[in-house]
């Protein structure tokens, strides 16, 4: 059996203005070693909060509280110099937009071997080396090492911040909406790339979504958000075949099919706080 790589107990984040405020509302899940889980939901559900408080991201006017163990150990209680020993090393993260994760005045090389340089003691040769190996991985030709992040497409863009996450061969990556501004054949490669490198690395992955699409593809475990709650959670057959929550009904009720003849229902948020509030 294996061990979960994370764990979170009663994870709570709210405005340091507002104590009744809460954006994520007493959570708790786990990810298991070698697992892809996915978070979905529609915007505003907490998900983004959640990814970025396991590598404690949030934003000052945000206080957390709760338990966050990796590897069993508590993130909420290590040092600002502990947490920064763990980003990128052990646990590294794609942000959602790469054109604004990306410097525009740091040639890609350059910011790849960043964390490479931080985190191991690999000499300048040797790092240089490892940037091409990882621009190889994502398949970016080498040329483009000393290219600038306008120069290179979105999808490219994307590859260069999943190189830049896999650079430390971390433990645990969190994808954070990937592929939301890639066209349909290039969000296809970068699911393929990222389960491809999970499987070779035996690494466990949290991906967050919105589109049960990207979660048929590369989820093994599904949990469903709304509202800062977890409404659903389980296999991902067991969800997406046989939902329980109305939410979760509601969310795969707006899901097209391949040949675009089903009748799609949007979801009447009137009705489904009702059918919420009954169960």
């Amino acid at each position: 059996m294996k061990k979960n790589i994370l764990k979170i107990n009663k994870l709570s984040i709210n405005t340091k203005v507002n104590n009744e405020i809460f954006l994520v509302d007493n959570i708790s899940f786990s990810v298991e070693e070698g697992k892809t889980t996915c978070i979905v939901g529609e915007s505003g559900s907490g998900k983004s909060l959640t990814a970025l408080s396991i590598i404690r991201l949030l934003s000052p006017q945000l206080k957390m509280t709760g338990e966050i163990l990796f590897n069993n150990n508590d993130i909420c209680k290590m040092s600002d110099s502990e947490i920064r020993q763990k980003r990128g090393l052990d646990i590294a993260m794609i942000f959602q937009e790469p054109m604004t994760s990306l410097n525009p005045v740091l040639t890609i090389g350059y910011q790849i071997k960043e964390a490479i340089a931080v985190h191991s003691v690999l000499q300048k040769k040797e790092i240089e080396n490892r940037v091409k190996e990882l621009l190889l991985l994502v398949g970016i030709p080498v040329e483009r090492v000393n290219s600038y992040p306008d120069e290179l497409s979105g999808g490219q863009r994307q590859r260069v911040m999943i190189a830049m996450a896999m650079s430390c061969n971390p433990k645990l990556l969190i994808a954070d909406e990937p592929t939301t501004a890639l066209d349909v054949t290039v969000q296809a490669q970068i699911l393929k790339l990222l389960d491809d490198l999970k499987n070779k690395l035996n690494m466990s992955m949290l991906f967050i979504t919105h589109d049960f699409g990207v979660v048929e593809d590369i989820a093994d475990d599904v949990i469903v958000m709304f509202k800062g709650k977890i409404v659903e959670r389980g296999d991902v057959k067991q969800v997406l075949n046989k939902p329980k929550h109305p939410y979760t009904k509601a969310l795969l009720g707006c899901v097209p099919d391949a040949l675009g003849r089903k009748q799609l229902t949007p979801i009447d948020y009137v009705k489904l706080d009702k059918a919420i509030q009954r169960l």
